[in-house]
């Protein structure tokens, strides 16, 4: 009973995702007017997700030296995968005719990476949530939807922005928030305890 609320809530989590078809039902005018605004939008909840909430329980729960040694591992590794997407860009340019096709830039492939990870802490978070108690998954499950949807609108507005087609950008939204149902999976099957959740937040 208990998996079958977890997979029921992490999909629902996941559905979130399609929130972005509410921009294109805007005009052009209106859609690249308010596009900018949820970037931004999308970058304050980022990092104030992660300094006012996600950092200090990562703090609380794992201990300040071992949180902020995953928290920088993981600016490291974004830095590392960032320069290798650049390059990789720029390498692929070097090599197709002018005009041929549309380059995406490297910011909508690290969107991807980071949602992922960050949905799949999402579901792993829903999945303790009920494997306590199912009250506290729903109230869960809830302030992930509560933070997801202007997170989600944000997401679709970077892809876009970065160059993805707009079927594309709704296609590969959805399959980063798919991995909230994978983490709750992992979750439940494999148990984490509550440092490991706090590692992967600081990461």
């Amino acid at each position: 009973m208990v998996l079958w609320l977890i997979l029921g809530a992490a999909f629902i989590v996941s559905l979130i995702s399609f929130i972005g078809v509410l921009l294109l039902w805007l005009n052009e005018k209106a859609f690249n007017r308010l596009l900018l605004f949820f970037i931004s939008f999308a970058i304050g909840a980022m990092l104030g997700a992660v300094f006012l909430d996600l950092l200090p329980e990562a703090v609380e729960t794992a201990g300040a030296e071992t949180a902020f040694i995953y928290a920088l591992a993981g600016i490291v590794v974004f830095y590392v995968v960032e320069k290798f997407l650049h390059w990789h860009h720029h390498h692929e340019g070097q090599h197709a005719e002018e005009g041929t096709h549309k380059h995406v830039h490297p910011v909508g492939y690290l969107n991807l990476i980071g949602d992922s990870i960050h949905n799949f802490i999402d579901g792993a978070l829903i999945a303790a949530s009920f494997l306590v108690s199912v009250p506290l998954g729903i109230i869960s499950t809830v302030a992930v939807i509560a933070h997801e949807v202007p997170q989600e609108l944000g997401d679709f507005g970077i892809l876009l922005y970065s160059g993805f087609e707009k079927n594309k950008a709704l296609l590969f939204n959805f399959l980063t928030a798919l991995t909230a149902v994978a983490g709750a999976l992992i979750t439940y099957f494999a148990g984490f305890s509550a440092q490991t959740n706090a590692l992967l937040i600081s990461f």
